[in-house]
């Protein structure tokens, strides 16, 4: 009887070990995958991160570009400065890859990444409201709204046509360069570009505007490149560089 009963605890032993094991080895594998999955997320943020940084550069030197031609400081082109102004109304909205932060958050299982500074860069990374008011201002900016008013829609269809946004597929550090600023000709007719430089040329109101957005761009590429580098920048270009 007392051999049946030592039996039967060490089978219950073995099999409660085993499935702990089991259960060990399974949670193992999905702390690995899910690890994976938010440093590849995490790789393509700080390729967004780059991206926005160097779009919204160019979309700043766009702008004081045409504030200058309009303040009589440099000079353009009737062409170039339409291409200018209208590049700086321009503003780019990249894709969050937050779908793995928000799965582990939402059912509690952040734990299952075990590397505590790469759970921190993305708390850091997905908590942040500087991506979204980087764009939400430059959607509702004064200087766009009143750009779009001003100049005529087949216009500024041309431009956009001819010198828009560059295509820049995720994770190509070397398209961001220029994805958009860079030589070109909007195809439109002298006549036409002669008539709505007149309009950027003689409206007080759009170089105010304009003076405005660049303060405001200012301001953001600031907080991009110096107040959040050692928080967010810093931490995510060293994620890209593990697989770059």
């Amino acid at each position: 009887m007392a051999v049946e009963l030592v039996v039967v605890v060490v089978g219950v032993f073995i099999g409660v070990q085993a499935s702990n094991w089991n259960a060990e080895l399974e949670t193992n594998a999905k702390a690995r995958d899910f690890t994976e999955r938010l440093r590849n997320d995490l790789r393509e943020e700080a390729w967004s991160y780059e991206m926005q940084v160097s779009y919204f550069t160019q979309v700043h030197a766009n702008a004081v570009r045409a504030a200058d031609a309009l303040e009589g400081l440099q000079p353009l082109s009737d062409e170039a400065l339409l291409v200018a102004a209208y590049r700086a109304t321009q503003y780019n909205s990249n894709v969050r890859r937050r779908a793995t932060y928000d799965e582990l958050t939402s059912t509690g299982e952040i734990g299952l990444v075990r590397d505590p500074a790469l759970r921190e860069i993305a708390m850091r990374t997905f908590t942040s409201e500087i991506f979204t008011e980087v764009v939400i201002k430059a959607q509702t900016s004064r200087y766009r709204a009143h750009f779009r008013e001003i100049i005529p829609h087949d216009v500024q269809h041309a431009i956009a046509a001819a010198c828009g946004d560059h295509l820049t597929p995720v994770g190509d550090y070397k398209a961001i360069v220029d994805a958009l600023d860079y030589p070109c000709s909007t195809g439109l007719s002298a006549a036409a570009i002669a008539k709505s430089a007149a309009i950027v040329r003689g409206d007080p109101e759009l170089l105010a505007a304009l003076r405005l957005r660049i303060a405001d761009l200012e301001t953001d590429l600031a907080n991009l490149t110096v107040f959040y580098k050692d928080d967010l920048r810093t931490p995510l270009q060293a994620i890209a560089k593990e697989s770059r």
